[in-house]
């Protein structure tokens, strides 16, 4: 049994990657991180850093032409500014639309790139870490429940079902995530979640507030830097 984790270098993806090595050994998972046209590479450092770490072959891929054409803040072509508040502040100004910082269907691209690879690489399952802080309110509705059902059913039946999903947190929050990764020791100061590509995590961007959250929940203090 082979095991492919999209790993972003950040606490979530970080922590299904320790669970994967945890449940099939570190010789029987790869590591996928995707550029999509992020502001920085700080998340593709860390996570080298976090495979390195785990001891998991780490594969990267150039997405960034797919959203040549998107305004999303995230990435590095944008005009907008992002946002320096918490994802149910920014809701309260998006009419029922995705917050700004959503890359259009990202993980659905990244899922399907996924396929391809973990399909060429022996693997039968793809991880991802999807929780349900980032789809409450459809901030990212390529977080939810209905989209990973969706995905799976598309991705088993269209590998002629050799490959499923698995999203261990698509019913938790990131505080019951953090708890998770707590428990198996995940290496959270080799990650990095902020928007921002400053030497420390700004601490004010969406990303941030809930991570600094997640982690004061489980009584502990992240170990990364924060400017603010």
């Amino acid at each position: 049994m082979k095991a492919l984790v999209l790993i972003s270098g950040g606490v979530d993806s970080t922590t299904c990657l320790g669970m994967a090595v945890k449940e099939y050994g570190h010789e029987n998972v790869v590591g996928l991180s995707i550029f999509y046209g992020q502001r920085h590479d700080k998340e593709i450092k860390a996570a080298d850093a976090v495979c390195d770490f785990y001891k998991v072959e780490h594969i990267t891929l150039d997405l960034s032409t797919m959203f040549q054409f998107s305004d999303c803040s995230l990435l590095q072509h944008s005009d907008e500014e992002i946002p320096e508040e918490s994802y149910a502040e920014q809701l309260t100004k998006t009419d029922g639309k995705p917050v700004s910082t959503y890359v259009p269907f990202r993980n659905g691209l990244f899922l399907s790139s996924a396929s391809a690879i973990a399909l060429s690489k022996g693997c039968s399952k793809i991880y991802y870490g999807a929780h349900s802080d980032d789809a409450a309110g459809n901030a990212y509705p390529d977080c939810s429940e209905a989209f990973n059902k969706a995905m799976n059913t598309a991705i088993y039946e269209g590998s002629g079902k050799q490959l499923e999903i698995v999203a261990p947190f698509i019913s938790l929050n990131k505080s019951q995530v953090v708890k998770k990764g707590l428990e198996i020791g995940v290496p959270y100061e080799l990650t990095w979640s902020c928007y921002e590509g400053h030497e420390k995590a700004c601490g004010k961007c969406g990303t941030c507030i809930d991570r600094r959250a997640a982690f004061e929940l489980n009584g502990v203090t992240d170990p990364i830097e924060y400017e603010n």
